[in-house]
């Protein structure tokens, strides 16, 4: 395994940009999303992490229940493939065809925008707003294993605060989930 040192893009600082492919065979600008939503939300993800698997459903959810008020979630997939061949850019069509993502999958095969933001581990969220200043950064909720026994909704109640012109509560958590592994 190799750590690369990463910028770690602060809450209340810019969001780097980013020009990215999709599944879906286009290019995608963070800056065009923030031209047409209120917020974006950035996760952080892989085709392999137990930890995204129990979140899909979830960050489906949230995805859904946002999205009419302008918001949208993007996944990033900055695994290294030279480890682990799961994460690849085909792998990842089949991930999302195969768990029905109701959001953009984008693959960051250099790692210059997991590591400009900060990401260490998988899954990783980011609340942008459409200025482009990250207002939330950590966990999506307070436990991973049961959607049941949830207490803390971290990415939800920011996205709500937010919408509402509310200060962020808990601005940043410490992510739980799969260490992210660099390329050398």
């Amino acid at each position: 395994m190799n750590l690369l040192e990463t910028i770690d893009t602060p809450v209340g600082s810019y969001a780097p940009d980013f020009e990215l492919p999709g599944i879906d065979g286009q290019v995608h600008h963070l800056r065009r999303y923030l031209e047409k939503f209120r917020a974006v939300g950035v996760i952080s993800m892989c085709n392999h992490c137990p930890y995204v698997d129990r979140y899909l459903g979830r960050l489906k959810n949230i995805q859904a229940e946002f999205a009419p008020k302008g918001f949208t979630l993007i996944g990033l997939n900055g695994s290294n493939v030279d480890y682990d061949t799961r994460s690849s850019f085909e792998n990842m069509k089949a991930f999302a065809r195969r768990h029905q993502l109701n959001f953009p999958y984008l693959w960051d095969s250099t790692q210059d925008v997991t590591g400009s933001l900060g990401v260490t581990r998988t899954p990783t969220a980011f609340l942008i707003d459409t200025n482009g200043i990250v207002r939330y950064k950590g966990k999506i909720d307070n436990h991973p294993q049961d959607p049941l026994s949830v207490k803390e909704d971290y990415l939800r109640t920011a996205i709500a605060s937010l919408f509402k012109g509310e200060e962020i509560a808990i601005p940043q958590t410490e992510p739980v989930g799969t260490t992210l592994i660099w390329r050398n």
